[in-house]
This record gives C-alpha cells, structure tokens and sequence, in this order.
C-alpha cells in the first residue's frame, strides 16, 4: 500500500508554502499522541531536510514534497491527504482505513 495525496492537496501545500517568509523543504504529516480518542494528525512545515529514516513524496518535479516518519507511516499507509472545504472549514483531511473512532470534535483519532 501507499499514501495518496490528492491533486487539490498538493495544489495547496504549494499556495501555502510560498506564502510563507520562506519557502520550506517539505511538509511533514504523521501522527502524535494525546488527543481527546489518544491521536491526532500533525501537519508542520520542515525547514529542514527530510530524515534518512523520512518516506518522502514528491510531487510537480519535486517542488511539493511531504515528509512522514516511519512510525506514523505504520499508521497512515493506505490513506489518502485531501483538502475540503466545508461550510464550518477548510483544511487537510486524511481518509484513513485504519481509524476505528473519533472525538466529537473530529481532530483526534483511535486506531
């Protein structure tokens, strides 16, 4: 299996990164303990290179690349990284075939 990341999200994390003051190596994505359900999503921008240890896509030639750490790969392997916009929201959202539950609030996840 692998990790998806749609056409719109990789449109995104392009607009957002060249807002920023300067342009990053990557976005990392995983999952971090706490949380309403015990995780949550973590999505941070990487001025740094990716790890040795790092999965790394690429995407348009490699001018959007995310960074996941392999343990939180264990978790999102087989998702897919989308951007909604809703009528409360707009932001990254993963659809993930291994979360058994969520909090009320919808920013944390069990597996």
């Amino acid at each position: 299996m692998a990790i998806a990341v749609t056409d719109r999200a990789v449109a995104e994390i392009k607009k957002a990164a060249a807002a920023r003051a300067s342009v990053p190596k990557g976005l990392r994505v995983g999952i971090r303990g706490g949380g309403c359900t015990g995780f949550s999503y973590l999505f941070e921008w990487s001025d740094a290179e990716p790890r040795a240890e790092d999965k790394v896509l690429s995407f348009e030639d490699g001018a959007v690349r995310v960074f996941i750490d392999p343990k939180s790969y264990l978790y999102l392997d087989g998702s897919t990284l989308g951007y909604q916009t809703t009528m409360v929201a707009r932001g990254f959202k993963f659809e993930n075939p291994h979360v058994k539950g969520t909090c009320g609030c919808g920013e944390s996840v069990q597996f």
